[in-house]
């Protein structure tokens, strides 16, 4: 597995066109959720307005400072995944979401790459200063559940969110 975290630029247009149009339609069979919601939020087809969007610069509207990465396999030269790091956590963050939304597409799934990537994940959060890192999952998604306890997530409790499922918190100490 030689994977790496990168961020977003021209050269990866067809390999974000690819990744999101597989996922999209997996949502749209399997009702599957949008997670990092960071990389849904925007039309890729305008690529120049989704690089310029893809991250907050600054806290404004509830939302805080956040980094986007993918996850490239370097071998096959795809997109595998993406993770959204939020700088701090908020009020709302706090409560129902975290430091750390990630989600590996569809056809890539249950091989490894989830915990590779929050591995990954951790190291850049270790370079924003965040010692303590706060994950969130819904709990009967047991690939994320196991991705999370893999990197040393401790279940602090549950929670029913405003859609009646029950979710999960995770703390991982990063040093």
């Amino acid at each position: 597995m030689k994977v790496k975290l990168i961020k977003l630029t021209k050269e990866y247009y067809l390999q974000l066109k690819e990744m999101i149009d597989e996922w999209k339609e997996d949502i749209k069979k399997n009702n599957t959720n949008h997670s990092p919601w960071a990389i849904f939020k925007n039309d890729y087809k305008d690529f120049d307005y989704y690089l310029d969007n893809l991250e907050h610069k600054e806290t404004r509207e509830g939302k805080v400072p956040d980094s986007v990465f993918f996850l490239l396999d370097e071998e096959r030269n795809i997109l595998l995944g993406a993770v959204n790091i939020r700088h701090y956590l908020n009020d709302y963050l706090l409560k129902y979401a975290g430091h750390i939304g990630d989600g590996i597409r569809p056809s890539e799934r249950r091989k490894g790459y989830a915990t590779k990537m929050i591995s990954l994940a951790l190291q850049e959060c270790e370079k924003l200063g965040i010692e303590k890192v706060l994950m969130v999952c819904d709990k009967d998604n047991i690939g994320s559940r196991k991705s999370i306890i893999n990197n040393g997530g401790v279940l602090e409790n549950e929670f029913v969110d405003e859609k009646g499922k029950i979710n999960q918190r995770y703390w991982i100490n990063v040093k």
